[in-house]
């Protein structure tokens, strides 16, 4: 799969896609994606910390993104932390799942207020498994008609 292409993503951000990110899986309430080192490695060849936010924000969001008609609602991050725990001089790949019990609830809320929403914990991981950075990511999904 190539980064966000538009038919695949209802909601792009020309942003992240010169980013080169790239999802593996994606599915109701589920993303697994990678950030390619080589367009987005800094001044010493390591992954540069926009890029792991842009990786945590973009898994994070998928997931909502999946479970909702985009006619009807949109997401917006609310709030993005990344911890990082040592540099990647490698690809970066993340996933995140809502679990069902989550996708009941945010679709309720959805439904009730026109709005949902959920935290994501996003672990960044390079190319031999070790984990490099962890994403906390807020995630809020809202009606176009939501009056706040």
């Amino acid at each position: 799969m190539t980064a966000l292409e538009p038919a695949d993503q209802p909601f792009t951000v020309p942003f992240v896609e010169r980013t080169d990110m790239r999802y593996e899986a994606k599915e109701r309430g589920y993303a697994s994606a990678v950030m390619p080192l080589g367009p987005n490695a800094n001044h010493v060849d390591v992954m540069y910390m926009g890029a792991f936010t842009v990786l945590a924000e973009g898994t994070a969001a998928t997931p909502g993104v999946s479970i909702i008609d985009p006619a009807v609602h949109f997401p917006i991050i609310t709030s993005i932390a990344v911890d990082f725990h040592r540099m990647a001089a490698s690809d970066v790949t993340a996933q995140f799942r809502l679990s069902e019990e989550q996708i009941a609830d945010i679709q309720a809320d959805l439904k009730r207020k026109g709005s949902a929403g959920y935290l994501a914990e996003v672990p960044m991981l390079d190319d031999q498994g070790t984990l490099v950075a962890t994403g906390k990511v807020a995630v809020k999904l809202l009606s176009h008609k939501w009056d706040g």
